[in-house]
């Protein structure tokens, strides 16, 4: 196969024009690492101008993308092509892209309409955009973001540079310690599927003036999406899945978040989840009214009312989180909230089932990837002791399944002589009947404990590391 660099001398095209030839052999200090958008950031006074298309389409802009796309990786969409085969893709078929989208005649593929179950029920609908559409995407996000992020308000940190969701959930904290007790929880209905196209693209005009990008973000709103085959066309909404979604959501819900500075409350936002700080349930009643009917006038979305509510945030969830207060010392810790805990459970039973036929190396490999993970993203929780006794839940899962695999009664005194008890004892617990689980807490816990399991590399979530 030609080298890059040799099919690009054929085709006589210019490097100035190619994002595959940086991503190939990045120039200097940043050689084998993603270019930062800040990197490539235009200034808001050059970024609204008429040149934005060709800023979009700039070599460095497009390699700082292509690298943000390959290192996203991602499942293929309607086309099937993957990320691996795009920079051969763009080696051959670049300079034409490129020029469709300068002259206005590039059309977007549908998206993959792709059903995600909901840990709660209902079904989470994502569109996976093409890879090569993911990239043009990302591009545009890499020009366009920096002329609306002057502008976000600061109870905003969804997909936001240099903001997270511990963020959001540490500003919360600090409302419930300042004596904001009660929490309007707000929770749009199908956010995404609902967004009205024109009142998002007369919100994306105000800042951005090139004509030509507005049509083109237009054309990825309206590129419908694939289901069995069939594109049906999209009316309203942003397919959750494209790097421009969560920009176009802070967009159209920053009127929402102006709204709630001008009337001085205390609230924060993360993508299409809000909650606001009060110190009353009487004024919390009423705010949640009043949100209500300025989310149906203005921006033309309704509160999903089963999940919307008034509450303590002690009791309602945050990104996964929940608050409690210290009754000695005082304070508000951040907490799992139960629902987290739940889904924990539940993927934990698929993987220690007792009839899957897994082995337990098996099982280990599973839960550490998971808990790792998990632990990863709740290790802002201030609960030890739940840790804790997750871990002893976790451990007696797997000594049931261990006591299944060990069904003989010979089996059984021969591995637990193994592991070093007197013989007394193995043939003690031998000889003992009762259920799996029953016989997985008292005695098998004194033979396979919790140093036993991190001589197996369990990971346990209650460790520091």
């Amino acid at each position: 196969m030609a080298s890059s660099s040799d099919t690009l001398r054929e085709q006589n095209i210019s490097k100035e024009t190619c994002p595959q030839q940086v991503a190939v052999k990045p120039r200097g200090a940043v050689e084998g690492r993603s270019v930062s958008p800040a990197q490539t950031e235009p200034t808001s006074r050059e970024a609204e101008g008429s040149d934005l298309l060709e800023r979009v389409l700039s070599k460095d802009n497009m390699s700082a993308a292509l690298r943000r796309v390959q290192k996203n990786g991602g499942a293929p969409g309607v086309d099937g092509l993957t990320v691996d085969q795009l920079l051969p893709y763009l080696n051959q078929h670049w300079p034409r892209i490129r020029e469709e989208l300068l002259s206005q005649t590039y059309r977007p593929q549908p998206v993959r309409r792709v059903e995600i179950p909901k840990p709660d029920g209902g079904i989470r609908l994502l569109g996976i955009p093409s890879v090569v559409d993911r990239l043009i995407q990302q591009a545009v996000l890499q020009q366009t973001q920096p002329i609306f992020e002057q502008t976000f308000s600061d109870s905003s940190f969804g997909f936001r540079p240099k903001r997270s969701a511990y963020d959001a959930v540490k500003r919360a904290q600090q409302y419930v310690q300042q004596g904001y007790e009660w929490t309007v929880d707000l929770d749009i209905e199908k956010f995404f599927d609902r967004v009205n196209h024109d009142m998002l693209m007369a919100r994306v005009a105000r800042k951005v003036k090139d004509k030509r990008v507005l049509k083109l973000i237009r054309a990825y709103l309206n590129s419908g999406v694939m289901v069995e085959g069939v594109v049906i066309g999209t009316g309203e909404g942003t397919p959750q899945g494209g790097p421009l979604s969560p920009l176009l959501a802070n967009i159209l819900l920053d009127d929402l978040d102006k709204e709630l500075e001008k009337r001085g409350h205390r609230f924060v936002r993360y993508a299409d989840d809000c909650n606001i700080y009060v110190r009353t349930e009487r004024a919390g009643q009423r705010v949640l009214e009043s949100v209500r009917q300025f989310l149906q006038k203005r921006l033309k979305l309704r509160l999903n009312e089963k999940k919307s509510s008034v509450g303590r945030p002690t009791k309602l969830k945050l990104l996964g989180f929940s608050m409690g207060k210290d009754k000695r010392k005082g304070g508000v810790y951040i907490r799992l909230a139960p629902r987290s805990i739940e889904r924990l459970r539940q993927r934990v039973r698929e993987i220690t089932a007792r009839s899957n036929g897994r082995g337990i190396a098996w099982r280990v490999r599973e839960l550490n990837t998971y808990l790792r993970g998990w632990k990863g993203y709740f290790t802002l929780a201030d609960t030890p002791s739940v840790f804790r006794d997750l871990d002893g839940w976790i451990q007696r899962r797997l000594r049931m399944c261990v006591w299944k695999q060990w069904k003989r009664i010979r089996t059984r005194w021969r591995e637990l002589r193994a592991l070093g008890l007197p013989e007394w004892k193995c043939r003690q617990f031998a000889l003992m009947r009762g259920g799996y689980w029953a016989v997985a807490h008292r005695p098998l816990n004194t033979a396979l404990d919790a140093a036993y399991w991190r001589a197996q590399g369990l990971y346990l979530l209650s460790d520091s590391t």
